[in-house]
């Protein structure tokens, strides 16, 4: 996007098109804060401070994703013990391509969760491995204000499940863990200022 004015214009159409500000989120790769403010479109005051991160240049090819997700495995690789891994888990929609390939790289069955947009507890997919009994690495794409990613280990930990490790591409959060859990990102950002 080259301006708020364009930002705010596609965050309204997701908006009209039935989309929650959580999911206009995960779309934008901007936290809820965020989207609740540029939706309320006060663009004088109550600013609030965050990074866009598009990854868009990465996406559009499965060879590129498949290099991140070299990347990724080999992080995993250094924080874990791969006799003890079991599984990988994409959070939908973005965290699902990487953790497709890093399943693929590590030779571990692969989970898919789609997180509830009101909080409420989220899908872990049938068409993939159970949860229960299992020790995992969540993979997404963007953390932001952590709270996705809080409720995926609530979730697991409900459905029985271990998490060993998350890794996402890009952390826009202060901290290196959540819930206990150890957070590894490729990249981070930090406002400065």
């Amino acid at each position: 996007m080259k301006s708020l004015e364009e930002l705010y214009n596609r965050a309204l159409e997701l908006k009209n098109k039935g989309m929650a500000d959580k999911e206009i989120s995960t779309e934008l790769h901007l936290s809820v804060n965020t989207v609740t403010w540029l939706l309320s479109k006060d663009l004088r005051e109550n600013k609030v401070q965050d990074a866009k991160i598009g990854w868009r240049s990465i996406g559009v090819y499965s060879n590129r994703i498949e290099k991140i997700a070299e990347i990724m495995a080999d992080i995993i690789g250094e924080e874990l013990s791969m006799d003890e891994l079991t599984s990988i888990l994409g959070i939908a929609i973005n965290g699902i391509p990487f953790a497709t390939m890093v399943s693929d790289i590590l030779d571990k069955e692969m989970m898919v969760y789609r997180p509830h947009p009101s909080g409420k507890e989220g899908l872990f997919s049938s068409n993939f491995s159970g949860v229960k009994g299992k020790n995992i690495v969540v993979i997404d794409d963007v953390i932001s204000t952590g709270e996705t990613m809080k409720r995926t280990i609530s979730d697991i930990k409900k459905q029985g499940g271990n998490v060993s490790l998350c890794i996402v591409l890009v952390s826009k959060l202060s901290v290196d863990e959540i819930n206990g859990v150890r957070i590894r990102s490729l990249i981070r950002t930090t406002l400065v200022g």
